[in-house]
C-alpha cells in the first residue's frame, strides 16, 4: 500500500469525528494514546480536546453532553488501567441507552501476549475488549491501519443506530501510527441515510387505538424512550387529544411539563399516590419506552405500581428484549415511539368513535384529582418545615424553586435523587437529567459540565452527595480549566445515607461502613467542602438554614463561574410513597401512603 497522501490510522478516526460533527472530545493522556492526541492537535481548529482528571469523569461528561444536545462525542483514554476507569461511565450510559465512542489505546500488535507495561494478556492478548464486552453494544479492535475505516465508521453506525448505546474502538499504539487511508469514510455515504425510526405493525397501530378508546380506565407510562427520543410533543397532543393522563417511571420524568393537568408524576416505589394509585387501577396501560424495572415497578409486587393482569399492557419499545421482559403483555410493538405516536395520531383521524367513552374518561380523571388532593395533604407538612439540619423535602422545594426555567438540572446517586425525584417539577425533557439504570456515583458530579459544554447559555446545576462529591472532587479543576460556571449543591449529610437507610429499615439498625464521624470526638465529619473548592479557585459557600437555600442557588448561577454549595442536610429521614421495594431474603418495605391495590 503507498502511503503518499495517507492518513494514518489516528488520523482518520479524528477526521470522522469531524465529520459527524463532533464539537468535543472528552479524555486523558496516556502512553498508549499520544498518536491520537496528536492528531486532535493537529485538527484543533474543528474540534476541541478537553482534558480531565479522571476517566470516568470523561464517560460521564459525554454521556450528559448527548442527553442534552443529542449530538454523540468520542473520549479518549490509555491503555490498561486508564481505560480501565472508564467502564463505569460506559455501563451508565449502556443501561441509559446513550451512544458515545470511546476510543481507547492499547499496547502495540507487535507487543500482544508478550506482557508489555500495561497489557492485559493472561487469558488472551491484549485483552482490554473482554473487560468491557458487558458494558457496551459492542467493541471493535482494528490490528492494522487499513482496518481503522471499517471499523471507525461500523462503531459509529452500531452506536446510534437501532437503541442507541456507546461503543468502544480499541487501538493497539501502533495501528494509530500507521497508514489507514487516502481519507477518512464519508458518513453522507454510510450511517448518515440509515433511519431507525421504524414504525409499528400497521395492524398493531389499529388494535393500540382500538384498546384505547376502549378503555374506561387508561393511563399512559412513559420513560427515558420519549425523553430522548423526541417524542414529547407528540406525546402531548395524544394525551390531550384523548384526555389520558401520563404517568412517568424515573426516566421519564419531564416528558411532559409536570404541572400540566394530566401528568400524573412518578411511578415507583416512592412515587406520588396519585401516580401509583392511577397505573395499578388502569384498565389498560399504554407503555412507551420503559423497562419496567424493580423501582418503576415495586419490586414486580402487583397492586403496588401496577396490577398486570388484570391491567392489559400496550408496550412499544424499539427493543424488542424488554418487551414482555417482566410482564405480560396483550399488545407488543416494536417501534420507535416517536413513529409510534404519530401513526396513532392519523389513525385517530381517521375515527369517529373518539369520545364513545366520555363520561366514564370524566369519571376517572376526577378520581385521580382526589388522589392528588391526599399526596398534597400528605407531603404538605415538609414544605415548611424549619429545622436544621434541613428537612431534605423542603431542600428539594428550595432547589426547585430556585432554577429558572430553562436551567439543566443534573442530580447524582443517592437518596437525595430520590428527593429530587418526589418534588422537583420538571418543565421539559432535558430539566432534570438522572441515571437509573447502573447508578454510579459521580454521574451528575461530572456530568454537568458536559451539559455545560452541550447548552452554554444555560443554567447548569448538579445535585449531588458528599459521598459522590469527595469521590470526584478533581471536576473542580477542569471547570476553572475550561472557565465552565456550574454549580454544584453538595447534599452533605454526613453519610452514605440511602444504604444506612437500608440498615436501619432491613437490619434493625446494625449501621457499619455507613456514615461519616471524626475518631476522636465521635462528631460528624466531611470536608469543608467549601473550603476546598476555594482552594481550586472556585467559589465556595455553606448553607445551613433553609431558607437560604434558594438564594444562594440564585447567586450561585448569576456568579457566571464555578460555584459549590455545600449544605447541611437531616440525613434521618427518607422520602416515602405509595410503592414499595424488596430485598430478597430481607424483606419489604411498606408504603407511607395508601394499601396495596386488590382487583375485584
Amino acid at each position: 500500500m503507498s502511503t503518499r497522501n495517507m492518513l494514518n490510522g489516528a488520523q482518520v478516526i479524528v477526521d470522522y469525528l469531524i465529520q459527524q460533527k463532533v464539537p468535543n472530545v472528552f479524555g486523558l493522556c496516556g502512553h498508549g494514546n499520544i498518536q491520537f492526541i496528536d492528531a486532535l492537535y493537529e485538527r484543533k481548529h474543528d474540534i476541541k480536546t478537553i482534558s480531565v482528571h479522571h476517566e470516568s469523569v470523561a464517560g460521564f461528561m459525554a454521556d450528559v453532553y448527548y442527553r442534552v444536545s443529542g449530538q454523540p462525542t468520542a473520549t479518549f483514554t490509555s491503555c490498561g488501567p486508564g481505560s480501565a476507569n472508564l467502564p463505569i461511565s460506559l455501563g451508565n450510559a449502556f443501561l441509559d441507552s446513550v451512544p458515545f465512542m470511546a476510543v481507547t489505546g492499547n499496547v502495540p500488535t507487535s507487543q500482544f501476549n508478550r506482557g508489555a507495561f500495561q497489557e492485559l494478556y493472561r487469558h488472551y492478548q491484549a485483552d482490554f475488549p473482554s473487560t468491557v464486552r458487558s458494558y457496551c453494544k459492542k467493541v471493535f479492535q482494528p490490528t492494522r491501519g487499513e482496518m481503522v475505516p471499517l471499523a471507525v465508521r461500523q462503531a459509529w453506525k452500531t452506536m446510534v443506530t437501532g437503541r442507541p448505546g456507546p461503543v468502544v474502538l480499541d487501538v493497539p499504539f501502533d495501528v494509530f501510527l500507521e497508514s489507514a487511508a487516502e481519507e477518512a469514510p464519508k458518513p453522507a455515504e454510510w450511517s448518515a441515510n440509515i433511519s431507525s425510526r421504524c414504525g409499528a405493525d400497521p395492524e398493531g397501530v389499529v388494535k393500540a387505538v382500538d384498546m384505547l378508546l376502549g378503555a374506561e380506565r387508561p393511563v399512559m407510562i412513559v420513560g427515558q424512550g420519549v425523553r430522548y427520543g423526541g417524542a414529547s410533543a407528540d406525546l402531548l397532543r395524544l394525551a390531550e387529544r384523548l384526555q389520558i393522563p401520563v404517568a412517568a417511571s424515573a426516566s421519564g420524568l419531564g416528558a411532559i411539563d409536570t404541572n400540566h393537568p394530566l401528568a400524573l408524576g412518578l411511578v415507583a416505589r416512592g412515587g406520588h399516590y396519585q401516580a401509583n394509585h392511577a397505573t395499578r387501577q388502569a384498565d389498560v396501560l399504554l407503555a412507551l419506552g420503559v423497562r419496567f424495572d424493580d423501582r418503576t415497578s415495586s419490586s414486580w409486587i402487583p397492586g403496588y405500581s401496577f396490577t398486570i393482569p388484570p391491567t392489559r399492557l400496550i408496550h412499544v419499545d424499539i427493543d424488542p428484549e424488554e418487551i414482555g421482559r417482566n410482564y405480560p403483555v396483550a399488545l407488543g410493538l416494536m417501534a420507535d415511539v416517536r413513529t409510534f405516536l404519530r401513526q396513532v395520531l392519523a389513525e385517530l383521524d381517521r375515527r369517529a368513535d373518539l369520545n364513545k367513552r366520555a363520561d366514564a374518561r370524566q369519571k376517572w380523571l376526577q378520581a385521580i384529582d382526589g388522589y392528588r388532593k391526599e399526596w398534597d395533604k400528605f407531603v404538605a407538612p415538609g414544605f415548611s418545615d424549619d429545622s436544621t439540619p434541613i428537612n431534605p423535602q423542603r431542600a428539594a422545594l428550595e432547589i426547585d424553586k430556585a432554577l429558572p426555567e430553562d436551567a439543566i438540572l443534573v442530580s447524582d446517586i443517592g437518596v437525595h435523587h430520590n428527593w429530587l425525584l418526589s418534588f422537583c417539577k420538571p418543565k421539559r425533557p432535558d430539566s432534570l437529567i438522572g441515571s437509573m439504570g447502573f447508578g454510579p456515583m459521580g454521574f451528575g458530579v461530572a456530568g454537568v459540565l458536559g451539559a455545560k459544554f452541550a447548552a452554554p447559555d444555560r443554567p447548569c446545576v448538579s445535585v449531588c452527595g458528599d459521598g459522590a462529591f469527595f469521590m470526584h472532587a478533581s471536576v473542580l479543576g477542569t471547570a476553572v480549566e475550561y472557565n465552565l460556571p456550574v454549580v454544584w449543591v453538595v447534599w452533605n449529610n454526613y453519610a452514605y445515607a440511602s444504604i444506612r437507610g437500608l440498615q436501619r429499615g432491613y437490619l434493625k439498625g446494625r449501621e457499619l461502613a455507613t456514615d461519616f464521624h471524626n475518631p476522636l470526638t465521635g462528631e460528624r465529619y466531611n470536608p469543608d467542602f467549601a473550603a476546598m473548592a476555594r482552594s481550586c479557585g472556585v467559589e465556595g459557600v455553606r448553607v445551613d438554614r433553609a431558607g437560604d437555600l434558594a438564594e444562594a442557588i440564585r447567586k450561585g448561577i448569576a456568579a457566571n463561574r464555578p460555584y459549590l454549595i455545600d449544605v447541611d442536610i437531616a440525613a434521618d429521614i427518607n422520602p416515602g410513597g405509595a410503592g414499595v421495594w424488596e430485598l430478597p431474603g430481607l424483606g419489604q418495605s411498606k408504603p407511607a401512603i395508601g394499601t396495596r391495590y386488590q382487583p375485584d
